[in-house]
């Protein structure tokens, strides 16, 4: 270690140098964006083809460059091309081999762009078909959703509130509540995708450019419905990212659930349902344990979805127009989500693809219980009897039953008269089935109406097969 001259900080030359690579190395983010050499290749190609159009540069250069970054594309795909993190990111990697290989004309291609609206454009690209992709991701959750409930029509189960047992259901009625809630994801993702569709190349730095360019061409060469109506906007804008980030937190949150119920639908305690052993996992010490490891997992990743939405609005809340730096922290978080979210899309319908559900079992934990107790006061109402005071009769004889360890269905028709004398015989009819039955109005458990919604529902989903296929 040396002293300086006035004798007052020590210094270190390896901690200077190192400081140094730390310095250098902080502003990179090639390890991450170079997942969007497509992308990039693509809007310089689109570019390139406009300012030749244009007359802003020549015919044969154009041809050059396109041609090179055809190249460029194919070393990358072959794993060929050298990567230079010194370069920072993607957008100086592709400039710079492109430059190797057609040369000086290469530094044509940046006429009329910045990388302000270069990465912008890139981003918007990449966020289109990740928002398609995992729109596709619902659709199939989605099919297997039916698919499990229309195999499940007759299974019966009981419902829930504050995960007490509270009225019979059908099990296929339970499932397609998430395939609601994923349709609600499907169609926001939707519209993060028109939001993201929208053509920022040609904004500049952030005030435009001033050279003859069409970005209207540009936007049909690249699929995008339209072009930004501010330059100042355009640049600074992720509020793209934001609504797939947001979208995403939501659909994660309907997965956790989801993913929830089958930890404890699995469980000894439950013993509903038994996952395919390729999405469980054994114990390290417990020889006859099977553990719901995937579904604790999509359920856990919930947590880093929700932390990459915070993460983004953080970034953003505090900056001023219009283009800063902070925006480069846009895309790790935001890659992140989408490997996230697919991935557990995917496993999610493989889990319920060979989930095995316990009929037998679901059945008898609605007809151990307490759950009729509402149709038996549905009963006395039909009797003429207020609905609170039935109410006040049935918790009564429900506190009798459960401190005698007995059900409704163990009762004689005397046993109910000693509670009212409106019961007749005609109340031990009263049964799983018959409440199930009985539900019948639109959104309803009854199984005309749960045979009418999975027909829905399998309409919808050919629909949206034929609508993609256009």
């Amino acid at each position: 270690m040396t002293i300086d001259p006035e004798g007052t900080r020590p210094k270190n030359p390896a901690a200077s140098a190192r400081g140094a690579e730390l310095a250098s190395d902080f502003t990179v983010s090639l390890h991450y964006d170079r997942r969007l050499y497509r992308e990039d290749i693509r809007a310089s190609v689109a570019h390139a083809r406009m300012l030749s159009r244009q007359g802003i540069i020549g015919e044969d250069e154009s041809s050059q460059i396109i041609d090179g970054l055809e190249k460029v594309r194919v070393e990358i795909e072959s794993g060929s091309f050298t990567w230079k993190p010194e370069l920072e990111d993607i957008h100086m990697n592709v400039e710079s081999r492109l430059f190797e290989l057609v040369g000086d004309v290469a530094g044509r291609l940046h006429t009329a762009r910045s990388r302000n609206d270069q990465v912008s454009t890139d981003t918007r690209l990449y966020m289109r078909q990740a928002s398609l992709d995992t729109v596709i991701a619902l659709r199939n959750l989605q099919t297997a959703v039916v698919a499990v409930a229309e195999a499940n029509i007759a299974t019966v189960m009981p419902g829930y509130t504050h995960l007490q047992r509270a009225q019979p259901v059908l099990l296929a009625h339970h499932l397609l509540a998430y395939f609601e809630m994923f349709e609600r994801d499907a169609i926001r993702f939707e519209a993060a995708r028109a939001s993201a569709d929208v053509l920022t190349l040609g904004n500049g730095a952030m005030a435009g450019v001033p050279y003859p360019i069409d970005r209207d061409f540009v936007a049909r060469e690249l699929g995008f419905s339209g072009v930004t109506a501010n330059s100042m906007d355009g640049v600074s804008d992720r509020d793209f990212a934001i609504e797939y980030l947001s979208s995403a937190a939501i659909c994660a949150m309907h997965l956790s659930r989801m993913a929830e119920e089958f930890v404890i639908w699995s469980s000894e305690e439950f013993r509903f349902l038994s996952l395919p052993d390729n999405y469980t996992t054994g114990s390290s010490i417990m020889p006859q344990k099977r553990n719901p490891d995937f579904a604790e997992l999509a359920r856990g990743k919930t947590g880093r979805v929700y932390g990459h939405l915070f993460a983004m609005l953080t970034t953003l809340k505090g900056l001023p127009l219009t283009y800063n730096r902070d925006l480069q922290e846009d895309k790790e978080g935001l890659f992140d989500t989408v490997d996230t979210l697919l991935a557990t899309l995917d496993v999610t319908a493989g889990m319920l693809h060979g989930a095995r559900f316990n009929s037998d079992r679901m059945r008898d934990a609605a007809e151990s219980s307490y759950v009729l107790a509402t149709d038996i006061a549905d009963y006395l109402v039909g009797k003429g009897m207020p609905f609170r005071e039935a109410h006040i009769i049935v918790s009564n004889l429900s506190d009798r039953l459960i401190s005698e360890r007995r059900f409704f269905k163990d009762l004689s028709v005397d046993e109910f008269r000693t509670a009212s004398p409106l019961f007749d015989a005609d109340v031990l009819d009263i049964g799983v089935d018959s409440s199930i039955a009985s539900r019948d109005v639109p959104g309803g458990t009854a199984p005309g109406r749960v045979k009418s919604a999975i027909a829905a529902a399998q309409k919808s989903l050919r629909a949206h097969v034929m609508e993609a296929g256009r």
